[in-house]
């Protein structure tokens, strides 16, 4: 059985892993301020509830670097064995084509190793999290570059931490897209308006490539806002932990 981490700024998201199959995930808070030992508390607790009783491997993305070392000890302590790394010097079977592919996340490194397996190229990969990311591959699989702004969630926060009379909202479609009422309104700005950035960038990201590409949202908000977008939009919720599985297997 492998262990899957990704460590978004926001979540953690694990995935138990048998062969190709995830068969349980789960995820918690991400803190910076916890120990090793909490980390392998709550890790601990997640395997006992699924029933984990041998893990044979893991394997670990961070966009948290604070929390690399952390998470690689817990491991450590409660199964025994040395984690991978998504980082620097890892076998990924992908071109980067940017100015410094040393700047790239390993979100989105993870995230296009697995979209260039499962997915026909070129592709456009939109990750809806903490940030609003919108990466390109090409049409024999690499990596040309990145769009990054800010997320669906953040920009709220923002929002309303700065305008009074705006209450903090359920990220949801709105019922129509002229809001008659303040949390209608924010909906349709918030989801609607996230909808449409995407469908443009896929416009502008396809005029550049040339051709056609394969749409594929990720990220917690991923469903919300694809469902409201023109165009055919493939979502995978598990995206991130099917990349790490496989870079785990291109280094063992």
């Amino acid at each position: 059985m492998l262990l899957a981490i990704d460590v978004g700024n926001t979540n953690i998201v694990l995935g138990l892993i048998d062969g190709e199959h995830l068969i349980k995930s789960g995820r918690f808070s991400t803190n910076i301020n916890e120990t090793d030992e909490e980390y392998a508390m709550k890790i601990h607790s997640f395997l006992s509830i699924h029933k984990a009783l041998k893990i044979d491997g893991a394997i670990i993305s961070s966009v948290v670097p604070a929390l690399i070392s952390t998470l690689k000890n817990a491991v450590k302590m409660i199964c025994d064995i040395d984690a991978v790394i998504v980082g620097p010097g890892i076998k990924t079977g992908l071109s980067i084509k940017i100015d410094d592919p040393a700047q790239l996340g390993a979100d989105l490194v993870v995230a296009a190793v697995a979209v260039k397996e499962k997915y026909p190229m070129p592709a456009i990969i939109f990750d809806l999290g903490t940030a609003t990311t919108g990466s390109v591959l090409d049409k024999n699989g690499n990596f040309l570059g990145v769009i990054i702004t800010t997320g669906v969630k953040t920009s709220l926060n923002a929002l309303t931490a700065g305008a009074a009379l705006l209450p903090q909202i359920d990220i949801t479609s709105p019922k129509k897209v002229i809001g008659t009422n303040s949390i209608e309104s924010m909906k349709s700005g918030s989801v609607i308006g996230t909808a449409c950035m995407l469908d443009g960038l896929v416009d502008r990201f396809e005029a550049e490539l040339g051709e056609r590409a394969t749409v594929i949202v990720t990220g917690g908000l991923g469903k919300s806002i694809a469902q409201n977008c023109k165009h055919d939009m493939i979502i995978d919720e598990n995206l991130l932990i099917d990349g790490l599985r496989i870079i785990y297997n291109k280094n063992i």
